[in-house]
């Protein structure tokens, strides 16, 4: 019986010598020993199994044990860490890693090293998922007892603070404390069982009795198996676990803005096309504005009496300068011409004094024209009333910076227009096409009552209006069926034409859910990350594929395989795709604007999972936003987005947020108003 405040380890033997025979088990014995008679009582061996070379099979143990609540807190594996064909154990755990933990991988090494230089032949991976410890020992036993040595006294503190322990407080003391705690001197040190050389098996799969000696080793020259199922092996050999690690939505977005591709140049002309274009360049400007000395008022062009003279008197008319192009002729001592809101100032001229400043005092004799006019102003200054040259925009000032965006609004056009800029530098803006998936899924427009079994294509009409909604050219890429060569041929047909493909289903678990195997082994692609911890949107999905471009340029394409369910599908795009294309067209910051509101009613939180609620937020009389439900939440159910215009961040927990509890909120549209629409 464990004593009850033990730390509880799991031992994984990975061999398919000993899957089929356990009698030829060496190492669960040894490491148990090794727990049990130098773990200074702290541990307690809960389970030991078996597995062949598989990683499914060796992935499948490792998450049982640790995904469950009751997780143990240390699982070692041993075998299948060499380079021989089937060793793949590596390869089979490093994906299911939350965090790495490198430096327990060099301890091992080092201590390995000092025995024999052939540790180097073993590849030990190291790190935590959720709250266990994973590490890869060798398949020798004995290799396998001596590395799991190196680090046994280190593990339990290890163990303590990845279960959630404040770490403020287990390292109060010093490292000379925790060094007293585990028994440790400054050097760890290793006492091999026997004075001769270190037996590991590292030439091998693991130390089981079936050495490979004297074989060629064969070279690999790719180091990332596909994770996802084989469509050829059919439904009995699909994975029944996600092999894809569960990432939070921040880490989703890390990696969406690793790996989405700079932005492309390119010269665009100024005219109504270019708004929501970003600049990839500063404008300066060519000209100055204004280009000459203009009025600001209608009224007359006058010489400004020198110093301690009056502007005062009548004066004749001897010109007219309307705000049309031509010549002028000079403004002379004693005279005054009519000008007009934003006309040149004739020559000579000084200042404008506004029309109902003056009288008229006399007429031509038609009496169509002013002849003599009064200007009742007195102490009129240079320069009064007058736009001098450039005093808007000076010739060669910046009037835009990189990275600004031109909006509908129309500043920009205006600006840019304003000093004759014919064109500028701006980001292109990706292509987007927009593709639904399932033998299921029908155009929604089609006549007649649906089939059992048939589902109305409402994703795609959705997402490209959404899409075109940003200011993106979108293609249509239609429906594609369940079928691998169909959808392969699809989408490398989609990745000539666009720049962004966007999908929506067969991104679950079913052996019809094509996608992922799809980019991964026909495509050649990354899949960047395939779950998310988020409610809906689970399943989200985002790839690169390489692919050459018209020049044969070996370039990144971005695909998004969004969840069929429609609620899912249209989160996922604005938490996911936005950000994303943004980023492609120069925009920043990328993705939604956040906000805080304040909740109307009670909002129940999912325990396992950060929710993305659907909501309508309100500004109110007072200034504040405040949020309130669309109705259920479900993921199927299209109703939930109706009128919504913001996604609330709810946290996970259990219990409910209460009224007038605030959280984040991400808009995703106009917000409203209790004075009216924003």
């Amino acid at each position: 019986m464990s004593n009850p405040t033990s730390l509880r380890a799991a031992i994984l033997i990975v061999s398919t010598t000993a899957s089929k025979d356990p009698s030829t088990d060496l190492s669960s014995g040894i490491l148990s020993e090794v727990f049990e008679k130098e773990g200074a009582g702290k541990w307690a061996v809960d389970d030991v199994k078996i597995v062949g070379d598989d990683v499914l099979d060796i992935q499948r143990t490792i998450t049982a044990w640790a995904d469950k609540e009751d997780a143990v807190n240390l699982i070692v594996s041993t075998g299948g860490t060499g380079f021989a064909v089937r060793d793949n154990t590596p390869e089979a755990i490093t994906p299911l890693l939350h965090k790495q933990a490198p430096g327990l991988v060099h301890g091992i090494l080092a201590a390995s090293l000092a025995v024999t230089p052939f540790a180097l032949m073993s590849r030990p991976v190291a790190g935590v998922r959720n709250k266990t410890i994973i590490i890869t020992l060798p398949g020798s036993p004995k290799g396998a007892r001596e590395n799991l040595q190196s680090v046994l006294r280190l593990l339990p503190h290890a163990c303590t603070q990845a279960a959630g322990a404040d770490s403020r407080t287990l390292h109060r003391g010093g490292v000379k404390k925790l060094e007293q705690d585990a028994g440790l001197t400054t050097t760890i040190t290793i006492q091999p069982s026997h004075p001769h050389s270190h037996g590991h098996s590292h030439g091998h799969s693991h130390g089981h009795g079936h050495s490979h000696r004297g074989h060629a080793m064969p070279i690999r020259h790719t180091t990332d198996n596909p994770k996802s199922n084989d469509p050829s092996l059919g439904p009995t050999r699909r994975n029944r676990s996600s092999p894809y690690p569960m990432l939070s939505v921040p880490d989703a977005i890390k990696l969406i803005k690793e790996h989405t591709p700079v932005p492309h140049v390119l010269k665009a002309k100024v005219d109504g096309n270019l708004v929501g274009s970003v600049l990839a360049e500063d404008v300066t400007a060519t000209e100055a504005v204004p280009a000459y000395r203009a009025s600001i008022v209608d009224g007359y062009a006058v010489i400004a009496p020198k110093e301690g003279g009056s502007s005062r008197g009548t004066f004749p008319v001897a010109s007219v300068s309307t705000a049309m192009p031509g010549e002028i002729g000079p403004l002379e001592a004693g005279q005054i011409a009519r000008i007009t809101t934003g006309a040149p100032l004739p020559p000579g001229a000084t200042s404008v004094v506004m029309v109902e400043d003056t009288v008229l005092k006399t007429m031509t004799e038609d009496g169509k024209e002013e002849k003599d006019v009064e200007i009742l102003a007195e102490g009129v200054k240079i320069g009064e009333n007058v736009r001098e040259v450039g005093s808007d925009i000076k010739k060669g000032e910046v009037i835009l910076r990189k990275g600004e965006e031109i909006s509908a609004i129309g500043g920009e056009l205006g600006l840019l227009a304003s000093v004759g800029r014919a064109e500028v530098t701006v980001y292109k803006k990706p292509v987007i096409g927009v593709l639904s998936t399932g033998d299921e899924i029908v155009e929604h427009s089609r006549p007649g009552e649906l089939r059992l079994g048939e589902v109305r294509d409402c994703n795609r009409p959705t997402i490209i209006s959404a899409v075109r909604g940003w200011g993106f050219e979108v293609v249509d890429l239609g429906i594609a069926r369940d079928r691998p060569g169909a959808l392969e041929e699809t989408l490398r047909s989609a990745l000539r034409k666009v720049d962004v493909v966007i999908t929506s289903g067969g991104v679950s678990m079913g052996e019809l859910d094509l996608l992922k195997p799809t980019i991964e082994r026909s495509l050649g692609g990354t899949i960047h990350f395939g779950r998310v911890s988020m409610k809906p949107g689970k399943p989200t999905t985002f790839a690169t594929v390489p692919v050459k471009n018209n020049t044969g340029e070996r370039v990144e394409k971005v695909i998004f395989s969004l969840p069929g369910n429609p609620v899912s599908a249209i989160v996922t795009l604005h938490l996911f795709v936005l950000p994303s294309l943004h980023q492609l067209s120069g925009v920043s910051p990328a993705g939604l604007p956040t906000v805080s509101v304040t909740l109307d009613h009670e909002f129940r939180l999912d325990p396992q999972r950060e929710e993305y609620h659907r909501a309508i937020v309100v500004m109110s009389h007072e200034g504040l936003m405040h949020a309130s439900s669309t109705g259920g939440q479900r993921s199927s159910r299209v109703g939930s987005l109706k009128s919504a215009n913001a996604l609330l961040c709810l946290p996970t927990g259990r219990g409910a947020l209460s009224k007038g509890d605030k959280v984040e909120a991400l808009l995703m549209g106009r917000v409203r108003s209790e004075l009216g629409m924003m």
